[in-house]
């Protein structure tokens, strides 16, 4: 397994490949709704590939000077429960803090609340997100350490 930070057009379709085959297609989430205003050319992601088949991602995208936004952290089912959300999580969390945020936010489904907190995010329960397809809580973590 190599982690990507994806600079190129070729290592950011990575990431949209895999958003496609385990979000949209299994939540069937319309293309307009998975990719969204923050995917835009400042978007940063990270891709992990085994071998030459990309299977797990991270978006993200500056907030403000101090805080970033972590999300869409996706992995293809076949490859759950080896802990690739979370080296892709820290990837993204060790590139933020080399870019100067200080906080890390994620908008966690409520069923993966867990999974965040396991990593140091903090949720703060009064910021409930209706999305379109999920509902979500907002979680910080200070990165700065």
């Amino acid at each position: 397994m190599k982690v990507i930070r994806a600079t190129k057009t070729s290592e950011q379709a990575g990431a949209y490949y895999v958003r496609i085959q385990a979000m949209a297609r299994k939540h069937q989430i319309p293309l307009d709704v998975e990719f969204d205003e923050h995917d835009t050319p400042d978007t940063k992601y990270i891709v992990m590939v085994d071998e030459y088949l990309p299977v797990a991602t991270c978006r993200m995208y500056a907030i403000d000077g101090e805080r970033v936004m972590l999300g869409r952290v996706v992995v293809l089912p076949e490859y759950r429960r080896q802990g690739l959300g979370t080296q892709v999580m820290k990837e993204a969390e060790t590139w933020a803090r080399e870019l100067g945020f200080r906080k890390a936010v994620v908008e966690s489904r409520d069923n993966k609340i867990h999974f965040y907190e396991t990593m140091g995010y903090a949720a703060d329960y009064s910021q409930k997100i209706m999305g379109e397809t999920f509902t979500c809580y907002r979680m910080e973590k200070d990165i700065n350490i």
